[in-house]
């Protein structure tokens, strides 16, 4: 008997640490939690919101946690129909705390499911929100109020889950890529037309200032050439004044140096041949009889 009491005492301690690790739990910080009996919350006046060590009914009585911090839902992005007409690509995202465990574990129990009711809800409001303004509001500082207005509805309508809504956030507002290529595009094409129009004006220009040019070209020709032939004019008659001149001074000297002349000018080609009588007037100068001088 007195071998069986050692195998008792171990027996009985292990089902003392089986009844307490069921008895005894824990929350720590940062967490809150609702104490069920047989599925339903034993104590719906108090639940467990601060951390510490807490007791309850081993085996008919079991512990469900929340988060008590901030939890966060990122919804994707959702096509969403501006007053104008402008179909806008909207990116939200928000920030909500459990504060009614009870209440929320009586509304969704998990917070996946909450997340994903709150974004049914954050979408709807969105839609309403924005179905009332234009794209240029979204895009300028009103669009501070927007995301405020959105929050209010949709923390009111949270509050049916326990929660408290504490930001929504348009994290990105954009049109969608087709419409988007569609405008640049457009964009594209009325560049290219812009720069068209610019070529052709600058290729007027161009032509205009060569016309010019050429125009004022002919002009400074025509008038040199103008006053070229006045000058030439001018210095033939001058020359012709200074011939006249030495002429009338001594004309047989006169006549002997434009013979020369003539001689230099028609003789310096030296395979030239000239058939002339001897008493040509041409070669008088070159005859040895006074009256051929």
């Amino acid at each position: 008997m007195q071998r069986h009491i050692p195998a008792l005492a171990g027996i009985g301690l292990l089902v003392l640490l089986v009844l307490m690790s069921s008895s005894l739990f824990i929350v720590s910080q940062g967490e809150q939690a609702l104490v069920l009996r047989f599925g339903a919350v034993a104590d719906p006046e108090h639940p467990i919101k601060g951390p510490g060590l807490h007791a309850k009914k081993p085996f008919i009585e079991d512990v469900v946690r929340y988060d008590a911090r901030l939890l966060d839902v990122d919804p994707p992005a959702e096509q969403l129909i501006l007053a104008d007409q402008k179909r806008i690509e909207v990116d939200t995202y928000t920030r909500f705390r459990i504060v009614n465990p009870l209440l929320f574990y009586q509304a969704v129990r998990t917070e996946e499911a909450a997340k994903a009711r709150l974004r049914e809800i954050v979408n709807n409001s969105a839609r309403r929100v924005l179905g009332n303004v234009t794209l240029p509001s979204v895009l300028s500082p009103e669009r501070e109020q927007i995301m405020h207005e959105i929050q209010q509805q949709v923390n009111e309508a949270a509050k049916a889950l326990g929660v408290d809504v504490v930001d929504v956030r348009i994290r990105r507002a954009d049109l969608p890529a087709e419409t988007s290529q569609a405008i640049f595009r457009r964009m594209e094409s009325e560049r290219q037309r812009e720069a068209a129009e610019a070529r052709a004006q600058g290729a007027e220009r161009a032509q205009q200032i060569r016309s010019g040019a050429e125009r004022e070209r002919t002009v400074i020709l025509a008038e040199a050439q103008r006053d070229s032939q006045v000058l030439r004019g001018q210095g033939d008659n001058d020359a012709n004044k200074v011939y006249a001149e030495a002429y009338s001074q001594d004309p047989q000297f006169f006549s002997f140096y434009r013979s020369l002349q003539a001689y230099k000018q028609s003789l310096a080609d030296s395979n030239t041949t000239y058939l002339l009588s001897p008493d040509s007037d041409f070669f008088k100068y070159f005859s040895k009889s006074p009256e051929h001088r």
